[in-house]
């Protein structure tokens, strides 16, 4: 199918493009971006005057509930809400039921969302069997049938002795290796540790749990001299921990990271009155994090931003704060708060922490798509967004597509709306107004 997306505002973080063009899109490609040739004959058209086009979202961490939840038909909600938000590739976490530790059923995973034409999975596979922290599983085996990179999930690896000797095997391979720095002992509570919690009673997770862990990652990296490992640290939620991955980067270990969109704008104080959407792992912390995580997304220090989309169902979320299963949705919310941030950081800086740069971050594990991913290249895969800076909309249960509905960006008004979704040049989502207004 041919496709031309017509007077939008073309914005590639990759090249620095930053112009009004036509796109133009042929069998599942990028023709062109500018001129578009007289004898070129689209069978649809998209106008987006007034819109920005850019390349397609590329999420680190969303939560899709399959293998595990088949029979509510999570993946086919959560990849709808992906594509309405603007994500063409998502990475998804081993931590399913039963955990992705077995190539079976990664190609199941990938077979049934392939199916669905929406947008790309990328699994991560499990880096223990079963995450238990025990046994090594056969990345070999777990790359071939499709992961990315190996993951603990939200599961710390209690045993340094096991974690030195995964990374030495990933690095030996060439494999990535995502974890989020968590430690075992000083992680289990429920809120960040500070004046906050401790007038609601609540269980403290310090920051200590995060700057210990990555204290013990990265010595063990430079215990590793010339091995070629890429470590990723999963949702960074400090000012330490910040402070720490510049330093480390400083002294050249191969180390990149992100932070949610949960932990960029609020504050343990957002928690409330005892609010469990606002019951999330990592924990929110204080307003000097947040200033930090802000500041190291601006400068570079943390790669990309990421939704951390985990749906919830409420009779989990409906329970005591302490009870109350962590995670909320935040596939639909990605873009709109991260134009949010960039209203301070630049709208060029925003977009390129969900394409380029968390392209980057996937590297060589993409394959084919590595040329084009996260950018607009022409000649390279037609993944792409269009969407309306100017659209303003109010966050609630009955606009998102997840199934998770409970967020604690519940009842905010963001700006920033997608109307038109490709993947692979294929329109896998398209917003049309209805005649109450709202949009269908």
């Amino acid at each position: 199918m041919k496709i031309l997306i017509q007077h939008g505002r073309v914005i590639d973080p990759a090249s620095g493009r930053d112009e009004v063009a036509d796109v133009a899109i042929a069998a599942g490609r990028i023709l062109t971006i500018g001129r578009v040739a007289s004898d070129f004959t689209p069978n649809r058209t998209i106008d987006a005057s007034g819109c920005v086009v850019m390349p397609g979202l590329v999420d680190l961490a969303a939560r899709l509930r399959e293998p595990g939840h088949e029979h509510a038909r999570m993946l086919e909600s959560e990849m709808a809400a992906a594509v309405a938000g603007g994500v063409t590739s998502l990475v998804c976490p081993p931590d399913t039921d039963p955990v992705l530790d077995e190539p079976g059923l990664v190609e199941m995973l990938k077979m049934r969302a392939e199916k669905l034409h929406q947008a790309r999975v990328l699994p991560l596979g499990a880096l223990t069997r079963g995450l238990k922290g025990e046994t090594l599983t056969e990345m070999v085996q777990l790359t071939d049938a499709g992961c990315v990179a190996f993951s603990q999930a939200e599961v710390p690896l209690v045993n340094t002795q096991v974690l030195q000797r995964a990374l030495q095997y990933a690095a030996t391979y060439g494999y990535s290796v995502w974890l989020r720095p968590q430690d075992s002992w000083l992680g289990s509570g429920v809120a960040a540790s500070g004046p906050l919690a401790t007038r609601m009673g609540l269980s403290g997770v310090s920051v200590m749990a995060e700057t210990i862990a990555l204290h013990t990652l990265f010595e063990i990296m430079r215990g590793m001299q010339g091995a070629h490992l890429h470590l990723h640290l999963c949702r960074i939620s400090s000012a330490a921990g910040v402070e720490l991955v510049r330093r480390a980067k400083a002294d050249g270990l191969a180390v990149t990271a992100d932070v949610s969109i949960n932990s960029l704008h609020l504050t343990d104080h957002d928690i409330g009155y005892f609010d469990s959407a606002a019951r999330l792992s990592p924990p929110l912390r204080q307003q000097r994090d947040r200033a930090a995580l802000q500041a190291g997304l601006a400068d570079g220090t943390l790669d990309a931003l990421v939704s951390d989309h985990t749906p919830v169902d409420t009779d989990a979320k409906t329970l005591p704060f302490a009870e109350a299963e962590p995670g909320a949705t935040g596939l639909e919310l990605l873009l709109p708060l991260a134009l949010k941030w960039g209203e301070e950081a630049g709208l060029m800086r925003a977009l390129t922490v969900l394409t380029s740069a968390p392209a980057q971050v996937l590297g060589t594990a993409l394959g084919s798509l590595q040329a084009s991913c996260g950018q607009l290249a022409i000649g390279g895969v037609a993944d792409v967004c269009v969407f309306d800076p100017q659209d303003r909309w109010q966050v609630t249960p009955e606009a998102l597509r997840s199934q998770g509905k409970h967020t604690p960006f519940e009842g905010y008004e963001v700006a920033g709306r997608v109307r038109a979704t490709l993947v692979g040049g294929h329109v896998a989502f398209e917003r049309k107004p209805t005649a109450n207004g709202i949009d269908a």
